[in-house]
Order: structure tokens, then C-alpha cells, then sequence
């Protein structure tokens, strides 16, 4: 097979079809076969006989002359005869003139090969256009080709057309063309179709040179036209005719026309015999109305042209796709009617688009117009523009256009070049049949959804019923569009070139433009380009396919605020597109883990629908945004009255400033902000304290079902210490009145009764402090009449009686001493109590009382008169912390009533320690911030004394007591070194103790230093075993300990004597086993740890423990017991193993001489006494009874280490 040639010119074997070919896709350089066709002969001398099989060998050798072996593999040796010998039999009889078509669909039984697709057979006399033409045809049809192979065969024929010789005479064009599989029933309509575009193809070749030389015989008669045009337009028209036909211009058809009167009208008739090409013969005789006639119109249209120049209705069957090109030459009477039309129908060629305008007749006359009109020099900056904006017109426009249409566009076009932006340029054709619509958009926002866009915009605007594009991106920054829109017949069009443009720059204008635009409209056109660069173009796809612009601006805008890896921007809001509620994260580096997010969300009182996580990469940094689709689990909420204080929630939380629990939902329910709700926590957690028999989890649900109680203790509260009440203006009342009712309305529900029993407190608001207490006291009084369940009034009531008790707060506190940079309240809450008028609380009542609560740290301070004294130890005990202060100072009244009529205790928690075990450091320095904040939350509600003796209140501290100015602390458990931190801040607050108000440090004596509480508890030690007859300063002698080598009261006990035998011990870390140590040896031992800091006895030296001893952590499931370790601590030989708390308790009931005393907790009660009665859940599991004992004395260093009757029990 071979390629088709597409031109009629000369040399036509050198002119290859456009169209792609396969399975012949490759010639032979030296004009034979690629592959070597022998088997494909043989199976032919087989399949027929000997005469004909050298006329089908012959046929092949051509047919199959540049076959690929990936070809022959596709049906082998017997197919590729069997289609030969097909074919053949196809071309065998061809009449004269005539075309062979064969559509069908293979089989292998009949046809001896097979192909899924169906196969169009031609044979016809060789001519150009066959194979363009063909495929046309079957793309019109919407089939798509497949297999095509075109090779050109010489044949010889008879006069009856009967094939006598292969591979001389005449040459033939054989296609043989793949198509998509067609039904039976299609063929014959597809197989019409083929044969009339065969028709057309002979027509237009068999007058080609008769088109041509008529075209240059009416260029040569044209000065005899009667035109109304000058001669030099007259000349420039034989010019355009001479040059179209120098093979610029593809020849289809010819008709001439004269205009004649019949009856009323004038009609166009063609003239008989006149036809040519695709016009031979078609409607020849039938006349038509004069308004069919271009030239009509053109008096209308401001000016008569030499010639016609436009496009048919029709579209070309030959060649190329297309409307045809039309050239009409005109004739007039002497009144200037138009009485004939010469009319040539066709396609310019390629080599016509792409002459320069300056080279083609009549086109540069409209050239020169307008470079002439345009007033530029020619080799200026512009004036080279817009040469080149004419230079790729499309030649089609050059054509059509007018001189003041080119003028139009050409320099509209030029104005483009100094701001790039989309544009479009609509030209009506002169004679009503289609639209000429240039679009230039800028080259980087083209693709082909924009062109579909633009298409359908046209069609839609100019009642369009189909359109042509054609699209130039060349090294400008505008991409150009070329569009022709051929609107339904008999529609009336009326153009809105304006409203065309704002609809084009809408199309255009990308997501990117509108967030710019957006941008602008709230920061300026500075800030938004800056912004839009920065962040815009970073935005991914995805992001830009699920966020409108306008959304988007938002979350650039929180994304310029982010400050750093540790800042947390967040956004709550309704969606206007589908009206759902959406809450945002947006971070530097690193997102939220969902395992972190989600229960924070649900805290608040949000469930999570579905997340949109985008990562956007920008300047070499990384932002994310979290898209959250939320629902409020207490049904709908009121965004514009939530976000600010819900944002600011979540983030206070995330950051560590708020904690995580379902208080956190009353921000949504009662609309309070995390202030208010950390002060409602505050009060929950010392209720928990004082014992309340209630979980906290249950007191959350108590708020969410009564939200307007909640808002209601938050009145009461702010009523009572609010330090600007009775200041504010009249203006800033009734804001604040106004602002209170609001926020009650959501709560209200409607209720009228609710409304009545709550607006006395509302109004109250204008009133005196005493007035608004007494008001809304009232008020949740009256609303508690409505709370069915016991347990929920009385869980209300404690808060109404805790506010009711508090005399002052720290709550109203801003920025002081190193609390918040940023000028804000501390990130704790102290609370000042009258213990008489608390409800519930267990006996003694302090005097005085202060919680501070805070998310790292919760402290009790106990007092109980107006001077007392007594150290702050650092707790292990998080859920009754208050309960081993009250014990520890009850004991200490009972050990000082010699000394001092009354005591203080506190105590505090670390709330967010890390593990020792991992970075005892970082545990220390966490204990030390939390112990900070503690002292700091006492001082920051303490009257101080001026130096001359005056008290001063502390700042925006209402006080509901008496002048308090004595407040001495000194170091515990935990706090043996603390004392210069606790002297620290008192100076920092200006503190009338300075630094006396703590007592030890290094301007007092220190505990740890000194060892004054383990020196007199070892005087008892020591007096014991000289009753026993023994000296403990100088025998050994047994010992088993609570404490480890850094506390206070255990290491120094430890250091006494030089004769311990330390055989066991523990702390809240670990068990020390030491079944026979060595005295002197272990006591150096001993001594270095003491003298470390913050030793554990995981420093202690390995090597120096006895045979069967060694150091077990307490988190251990098991610790194996040696025989050296069962024999000293007298355990049962059976026992191999324990559990860390048994073998604790077993220590505790070791046969030694001393049990002592250095550590934290109540080990020993007494056998009448529960674990409950104690009230140290901790050690409940290794606590045993008095008569449990073993040990022959007992040293207690630390207090409460014994139960009162646990003791007695002991010592019976």
C-alpha cells in the first residue's frame, strides 16, 4: 500500500495525505518491501489458480510493498492473501468514471481473514482529495478510523473496464480503510454517503483547470464590469482573482447568475450549462429571490466591494472540513443594481494563511489603511506591534473585514499589549450569515474547559446553532480565539458588546483573580497582590475546587497572621453555599493529629461530620488548614454571637491555657467565654476537694442541662467581684445590659416565666453591687424551683454557696510579674474562702482558705487564724490533695499546740509533670513553674503593708473581708529548696515580709541543709534503743525506710548514724533491696546520693548491694524475691515473686530493728479502721494494720504516717 497524493500540481507522487496510516505506516527506501513477502505469495499460488495467481502476486507486491513484520504477525501469511484476493476481486470489473465500493463486515469463513472492525473497500481512478474526503465523510459521521492504507497500483483495463494486467498502465488509487464496527443495518446509509463524497471528488478534479482558467478570465474581463469602485480598486481585485488562482486558492465550484424580473419580483437564475465542480448541474434551473444574492446587501452596509469575499452556509465535502469560501465578482447596471454575479466556491490553501498581509491583493490596501490611520511611525515600539497584531490576524479577517472593521480591531488589539487582559471583538458578516468573534485571553489562563466556556457563552448570546474555533498561542502574553458563530435560522440577534465582555472577563477571571479581587476589597491593591502571590498561588487544587474565593480571602488572611510553628488561627463559621457549620484550623509546619482535635471539638459541644485537610507549600514554608464540617450537638447555635469566644476557646485549650474536659461546651450552650468557664472549673475542682459526692463528669452535665443557671452563676459571680461595678458610665450600663439580656435570650427559650424570673436581674444591672447580688440571687433561686432532679439542685446550690463564700478572687488580675505578656489575666484563678460559709465542708473549718486553680497546677492554702504558719509541700495526691493538707495540719496543731495556738498547711498538684524517668529535669522545672504559680495565686489576693504600717488592697481585687495582711509560708515534702523562689516573687509583689515570708532559703535556715525535722524525730529514735539497752550510734542495727536519699526528713534520718543497716526502701519511684549490707560502706554510699541533686534510688551504686538485693521500679508487674531477700524481710520461703505494692507492704512488716519514717502518705492504721477511713486512696494497696508490725521501733520523720489508732495499735 501507499500514501495518497493530495494536490493536483505536479509531481503529485511527492504529495503525502495529512492522514496518519497503519499498518502501512513506513516507505522503502529503495521502492521494495520492508519485509520479505514470500509466504504471502505462497498462500496465494495456493488459494488460486496458476493464471491468476500471478496477477494477485503482482497486486500484492504493490499493495503490501512497505508491510512491517508487526503487520504480517496480525493474520499471517493465508490472511494477507485471502484480503489481496478480496480486493482484487473488488477492482476485477471498474467501469470507466466510476468507483468500486465495498462496505462490510468480515468473517473468516467467508472472507478467509478477520478484523473486529468493519472494512470500507474503494478502487477508483487516482485523483487527489480521495483519502482527505473519505475520512471526512466517516468524521462527519462520527466513525472513527482505525486501520487506513491508500496505495496507488498501475492497472490495465479494457474499454468495458475489465482488469487485464497488474502493475502497468493506468494507476489507481485502492483504499482500504478499518472503521468502527457498524451493524448491518447502518452500511448502506454510510456506504450512500461515501459514494456521493466520490462524486464530489470526481466533479471537483474533472473541471478543476475549467474553475481555474474561468477565474482568470473574469480577472481579465473584469475592467469591463460595470463597478462602482475607483480603478484602483478595480485593479486590486484582478490582482486578488490572479493571485487566488496562482494556487492560493483550493477550486470547489463555479456558477454564474444574472438577475432577471419575473412578475413582481427579481429573481437570481443560474445560468444553464454554466455550473462547474460541486455546482454542476445542482438547482441549476430553479431560480431563486434577489436577497440570495451577497451583493444585496452591501449598499446597506455603507460600500460597495469589487468582490464578494465571505463564507457559504454550506460546508465543504472535499479536501478539509469547513465552511467554504466564497468569491463572488459582481456586475451593475448603470443605476447601480446588481444585475449578475460570477461565483466561485472553495478553500483557500495553507500557503494563502500564511502570506503576509503587505503580499496578498486587496488585503494590503486594507494594511496600509491601517497602519496609515493608526498615526504610528513604523519603526516605533507601537507601530512595530501592531504590524505584527495584522500579521496574525487570521487571514479570514483580512478577507472579510472592511477597512474601518480592521482599522477597529487592529487597534483595540493594540491596546491589549499595554495591560494584558481578555477582550473580545465581534465583526457581523457584511451579508447576515455568521458572527466573526476575536477573543484574547491571557496565554496562561487558556485551556480547554475556557474555550468551552467562551464557545458556549457565544452560542448562548449570539442564538448560535454551530460554531468553528480556532485557537494562536504564539510568544505573545494573549492567546487569540478565533470563532465563527452561524446563529438559527430567521433569529433575530441583538448584540450587547459590553454585556459579552463582563460575561468573557467572568469566564476568564479565574479563581485566583476573584480571591485577588477580594483581597482588595478589604487590604487595598498593595496588600492583596502581596498576599495573593504569597499564599494564592500556593492554594492546590483540590483547595481551589472546594473554596470559593471569598472563603478563601479568610483563610489567607489567618494564614499571614500565623506568627510561628507555636501560633493556632482558627475560623468558625456557616458556609453560605450549603449553609453547613465549618470550623477551621490553620497552623505553620505541622498539623493537629485528629486524635487531639476531635475530643477538643466534642468538649465544646461539636460532633465532626468530615475533615478537608490542604497542605500549602509557600516560600519555602508549610502551612496547613483544617477544614472541619461540624454539627452543635445542642441543635442549632448562632455563629456571629459564638466565634470570637469559641476561637478563642479552642485555641486557649490547644495551647495548654484552658483545660480539655465538657465544661468547655458551655462556651456554645450558655455563651460564655473560656474565662468564665475556667472560673466555674475552679470552683467544680474545689468542690471535688471538699469532697462533694459527686464526679465531675456529672457536675458537666448537671451545666449542659441547665445552661441559663450556669450564665446565671457567672452573673452571681461577676456581680460580687466585678471591680469596675458601680464605675461604669451610664452609656457602658446599658451596653452591658443590653449585652446580658442578649446573651440570655438564646437560653430562654420563649419561656415568658423564665423571662419574668430573670429580668430583675437584668434591670439590676443599673443598680448598686448589692443590688445585682440580691437580684440575680434571686434569680437562680427561682429558676432552681424548676430543677427536678435532687442531685442536680443540690450540685447548683454548692455553686450558689462556694460564690456565696468566696471573699476574694484573683479573676479580675491582669498582666503583672511575669503571669502574660500579652497584658491578659494569669493562666490560673485564685479563690479566697470563709470556710464557715462553704457548704459541706468536712471539720476543722480553716480560718481562711485560698484555691488556686489553674490547667498546670491546683494548690490549698489552709489557715486557721488570722497569723499562722506552716510549709507547702508538693503532693502526689491529684483527686484529694485537700484532704492530706487538712490531716497534715491537723497533726501539726496537735505537735505546735505548745508552741503556737494555730497552724497553716497547703499543699499543690502538678497537673502535666512529665516522667521522671525520662527527664527528671524537665520534671523538676515543672514542679518548680507549678509551685510559682501557687505562691503567686496566694499574693495576688493578700493585702500587703505599707511601710508605715498602712495596709494596701490588692489591684482589682473586690474584697468581701477584712484587712488579711499575714500570709508566712515555709518548705514540706517536695519543698525544701524552694524557699528563695517563694522569697522571689513576695519581693516581685512588693511584699511587706520580703524575704521572711518564707522561712528556710538562703537567707534563712533550710531544712534539707539543717535536717531539723529528722534531727528531733532521731532524738526519739535514739531513746528508744537506749531503753532497749542498745546504742544506735554505735551497734548496728536494721532498718527498713519510706523516703529515698533527696527528701528532707529520709536522707537526713539516713545520714544519723553510721550504723544503719538500710535492708529495704521506698518512695513513690522505687523499691531499694539490700539483704546484708555493709554499714560503713552503704552509708558513704548513702551520703553521695544525699549530697546529688535530685537523686532517685536508681542512682544508687549498684555494685555495693548485697547478693540478692538490687533497685525494681514500683511500675514493675513482678519483682522475683532471692533467698537473701525472703530471710531478711521474713517472707515465706514459697514466695518467689511479688507485686511491687505487696512487697511494699511486706517491708513494712520486716522483722528489723527501725521503721522509718521519711516520706509522704498513711502507711499504718489500725485494724478497726477501713482504707476509707484513712483518706489516702493512693496507698490504699500497701497500707497495712498497727498489729501487722514487726519492727522493734519506730521513727516517724514525716506526719501522717500513722493513723492516730494505728499508732496506738503498734505500740500495744
Amino acid at each position: 500500500m501507499s500514501t495518497r497524493p493530495k494536490s493536483i500540481k505536479a509531481a503529485p507522487k511527492k504529495a503525502a495525505s495529512p492522514q496518519s496510516t497503519a499498518p502501512v505506516a513506513a516507505r522503502s527506501r529503495a521502492g521494495v518491501a520492508t519485509f520479505d513477502l514470500s509466504p504471502i505469495f505462497e498462500a496465494l499460488r495456493k488459494r488460486l489458480p496458476k493464471a491468476r495467481a500471478a496477477e494477485a502476486e503482482a497486486f500484492a507486491r504493490s499493495f503490501y510493498l512497505r508491510m512491517t513484520r508487526d503487520e504480517y504477525i496480525e493474520h499471517g501469511a493465508e490472511g494477507w492473501a485471502a484480503l489481496a484476493t478480496g480486493i482484487l476481486e473488488l477492482a476485477a470489473t471498474r467501469k470507466p468514471r466510476k468507483a468500486n465500493v465495498r462496505l462490510f463486515n468480515t468473517s473468516l469463513k467467508a472472507d478467509g481473514w478477520d478484523s473486529p472492525h468493519t472494512v470500507l473497500q474503494i478502487v477508483n481512478d487516482d485523483m487527489p482529495f480521495l483519502v482527505d474526503s473519505v475520512t471526512m465523510a466517516l468524521a462527519d459521521l462520527g466513525i472513527n478510523v482505525h486501520v487506513l492504507g491508500h496505495p496507488v497500483v498501475p492497472m490495465t483495463r479494457d474499454k468495458a473496464g475489465k482488469l487485464i494486467a497488474v502493475g502497468e498502465g493506468t494507476n489507481e488509487s485502492f483504499l482500504h480503510i478499518e472503521i468502527d464496527r457498524q451493524a448491518p443495518e447502518a452500511l448502506p446509509a454510510i456506504e450512500k454517503r461515501v459514494r456521493a463524497v466520490l462524486d464530489d471528488v470526481r466533479s471537483i478534479v474533472g473541471d478543476w483547470s475549467a474553475m481555474r482558467e474561468r477565474m482568470l478570465e473574469v480577472a481579465d474581463e473584469l475592467p469591463s464590469h460595470n463597478i462602482p469602485v475607483s480603478d484602483a480598486g478595480r485593479a486590486e481585485a484582478q490582482e486578488f482573482l490572479r493571485w487566488a488562482a496562482d494556487n492560493h486558492f483550493t477550486f470547489l465550484g463555479y456558477r454564474e447568475y444574472t438577475v432577471e424580473k419575473q412578475g413582481k419580483d427579481e429573481m437570481l437564475v443560474a445560468h444553464p450549462d454554466s455550473g462547474l465542480g460541486l455546482l454542476r448541474g445542482k438547482d441549476g434551473g430553479k431560480p431563486r429571490p434577489l436577497t440570495s444574492l451577497a451583493a444585496h446587501y452591501m449598499p446597506q452596509s455603507g460600500s460597495v466591494d469589487a468582490l464578494i469575499l465571505t463564507k457559504t452556509n454550506a460546508r465543504a465535502t472535499v479536501h478539509r472540513p469547513g465552511y467554504m469560501d466564497y468569491i463572488g465578482v459582481l456586475a451593475f447596471d448603470a443605476k447601480g443594481k446588481p444585475v449578475r454575479e460570477q461565483r466561485f466556491l472553495g478553500l483557500y490553501t495553507s500557503s494563502a494563511y500564511n502570506r503576509r498581509p503587505w503580499d496578498i491583493p486587496l488585503v494590503r490596501e486594507r494594511y496600509e489603511h491601517v497602519m496609515r490611520e493608526s498615526g504610528l511611525r513604523p519603526h516605533s515600539h507601537s507601530g512595530k506591534a501592531l504590524r505584527h497584531i495584522m500579521e496574525t490576524l487570521p487571514r479570514d479577517e483580512l478577507f472579510q473585514s472592511s477597512e474601518a472593521e480592521l482599522h477597529g480591531t487592529a487597534m483595540g488589539i493594540l491596546a491589549l499589549q499595554e495591560r494584558v487582559r481578555s477582550r473580545l471583538f465581534l465583526r457581523r458578516d457584511r451579508y447576515g450569515r455568521f458572527f466573526s468573534v476575536l477573543v484574547y485571553v491571557p496565554r496562561d489562563r487558556h485551556d480547554t474547559q475556557m474555550r468551552h466556556r467562551i464557545e458556549s457563552m457565544l452560542m448562548d448570546a449570539l442564538q448560535g446553532e454551530h460554531i468553528d474555533s480556532t485557537v494562536h498561542i504564539g510568544e505573545s502574553p494573549l492567546a487569540q480565539l478565533h470563532m465563527i458563530v452561524r446563529p438559527r435560522p430567521g433569529s433575530k440577534v441583538d448584540i450587547d458588546e459590553e454585556g459579552l465582555e463582563t460575561r468573557l472577563a467572568s469566564i476568564v477571571r479565574n479563581w485566583q483573580d476573584e480571591l485577588a479581587e477580594e483581597l482588595g476589597k478589604r487590604h487595598g491593591e498593595e496588600v492583596a497582590l502581596k498576599f495573593a502571590g504569597r499564599y494564592g498561588r500556593a492554594l492546590p487544587a483540590g483547595y481551589i475546587e472546594q473554596v470559593s474565593p471569598q472563603v478563601a480571602a479568610t483563610d489567607v488572611e489567618h494564614l499571614a497572621a500565623l506568627t510561628g510553628p507555636d501560633d493556632l488561627r482558627l475560623s468558625l463559621y456557616r458556609s453560605r453555599r450549603d449553609n453547613s457549620l465549618r470550623f477551621k484550623f490553620y497552623r505553620l509546619n505541622d498539623d493537629i493529629p485528629l486524635s487531639d482535635a476531635l475530643p477538643m471539638m466534642e468538649n465544646m459541644g461539636l460532633r465532626v461530620i468530615s475533615e478537608h485537610p490542604y497542605r500549602i507549600e509557600f516560600e519555602g514554608r508549610v502551612a496547613y488548614i483544617q477544614d472541619f464540617e461540624v454539627q452543635a450537638t445542642a441543635g442549632e447555635i448562632d455563629v456571629d454571637r459564638l466565634d470570637e469566644n469559641f476561637e478563642e476557646a479552642f485555641a486557649r485549650i490547644w495551647r495548654g491555657e484552658a483545660e480539655n474536659d465538657g465544661f468547655n461546651r458551655l462556651v456554645v450552650q450558655a455563651g460564655l467565654s473560656w474565662r468564665q468557664v475556667a472560673m466555674l472549673r475552679g470552683y467544680c475542682k474545689y468542690l471535688l476537694q471538699t469532697g462533694v459526692p459527686f464526679s465531675q463528669s456529672y457536675v458537666e452535665a448537671t451545666f449542659s442541662r441547665y445552661p441559663l443557671l450556669a450564665r446565671l452563676l457567672v452573673e452571681l459571680f461577676e456581680a460580687r467581684f466585678d471591680p469596675s461595678t458601680g464605675t461604669e458610665s451610664k452609656a457602658a450600663i446599658k451596653q452591658g445590659m443590653e449585652r446580658f439580656g442578649a446573651s440570655l435570650q438564646s437560653l430562654l427559650a420563649n419561656d415568658a416565666a423564665a423571662q419574668a424570673a430573670v429580668q430583675p436581674a437584668i434591670d439590676a444591672r443599673a443598680g448598686t453591687r448589692e443590688q445585682q447580688i440580691d437580684a440575680t440571687r434571686n434569680a437562680l433561686r427561682s429558676m432552681l424551683d424548676r430543677v427536678s432532679s435532687l442531685d442536680d439542685d443540690r450540685i447548683l446550690r454548692s455553686f450558689i454557696g462556694v460564690i456565696d463564700a468566696t471573699l476574694r478572687t484573683s479573676y479580675y488580675i491582669q498582666y503583672k510579674d511575669g503571669k502574660r505578656k500579652d497584658g491578659g489575666p494569669a493562666d490560673y484563678v485564685a479563690f479566697k474562702f470563709d470556710p464557715a460559709k462553704v457548704p459541706d465542708l468536712p471539720k476543722p473549718r480553716p480560718y481562711r482558705e485560698i484555691f488556686v486553680y489553674g490547667p498546670r497546677v491546683e494548690g490549698v492554702h489552709l489557715r486557721f487564724g488570722p497569723v499562722a504558719r506552716g510549709g507547702l509541700r508538693w503532693s502526689d495526691r491529684r483527686e484529694d490533695f485537700r484532704t492530706e493538707v487538712l490531716g497534715l495540719v491537723k497533726a501539726q496543731m496537735v505537735k505546735n499546740t505548745v508552741i503556737v495556738p494555730v497552724g497553716s498547711k497547703g499543699g499543690f498538684y502538678c497537673k502535666q509533670l512529665p516522667d521522671p524517668s525520662v527527664n527528671r529535669d524537665a520534671w523538676f522545672a515543672e514542679g518548680v513553674a507549678c509551685y510559682q504559680r501557687f505562691i503567686n495565686g496566694l499574693l495576688d489576693i493578700t493585702d500587703n503593708l505599707s511601710p508605715d504600717g498602712k495596709v494596701i488592697n490588692p489591684a482589682n481585687v473586690v474584697r468581701h473581708d477584712a484587712d488579711d495582711p499575714y500570709l508566712v509560708v515555709a518548705a514540706d515534702k517536695g519543698t525544701a529548696t524552694f524557699s528563695d523562689i517563694a522569697n522571689a516573687i513576695a519581693r516581685a509583689h512588693g511584699f511587706w515580709l520580703d524575704d521572711a515570708f518564707a522561712s528556710g532559703g538562703s537567707v534563712g535556715y533550710d531544712h534539707k541543709g539543717m535536717g531539723i525535722t529528722a534531727r528531733g524525730a532521731w532524738e526519739s529514735v535514739k531513746r528508744h534503743f537506749r531503753a532497749m539497752g542498745r546504742d544506735s550510734q554505735t551497734q548496728d542495727f536494721t532498718c527498713v525506710g519510706i523516703g529515698d536519699m533527696s527528701g528532707d526528713v529520709f536522707g537526713n534520718g539516713m545520714l544519723l548514724s553510721k550504723k544503719i543497716r538500710l535492708l529495704a526502701a521506698f518512695d513513690h519511684r522505687h523499691i531499694f533491696l539490700d539483704p546484708n549490707p555493709d554499714a560503713a560502706r552503704t552509708f558513704k554510699e548513702r551520703e553521695r546520693m544525699f549530697k546529688l541533686p535530685r537523686s532517685s534510688w536508681d542512682d544508687y551504686d549498684k555494685s555495693l548491694i548485697s547478693k540478692g538485693g538490687g533497685v525494681f521500679a514500683r511500675s514493675a508487674k513482678s519483682i522475683a524475691l532471692s533467698p537473701e531477700i525472703r530471710a531478711a524481710l521474713g517472707i515465706d520461703e514459697a514466695t518467689t515473686a511479688m507485686s511491687p505494692t505487696d512487697l511494699m507492704s511486706a517491708i513494712l512488716k520486716s522483722p528489723v530493728d527501725l521503721l522509718w519514717n521519711g516520706g509522704i502518705g498513711t502507711y499504718v492504721k489500725s485494724s478497726r479502721e477501713t482504707n476509707a477511713d484513712v483518706g489516702d486512696r493512693a496507698n490504699n494497696g500497701l497500707r497495712v494494720n498497727g498489729e501487722d508490725l514487726r519492727c522493734k521501733v519506730i521513727g516517724e520523720g514525716g506526719n501522717l504516717g500513722f493513723t492516730q489508732l494505728g499508732r496506738v495499735e503498734a505500740a500495744q
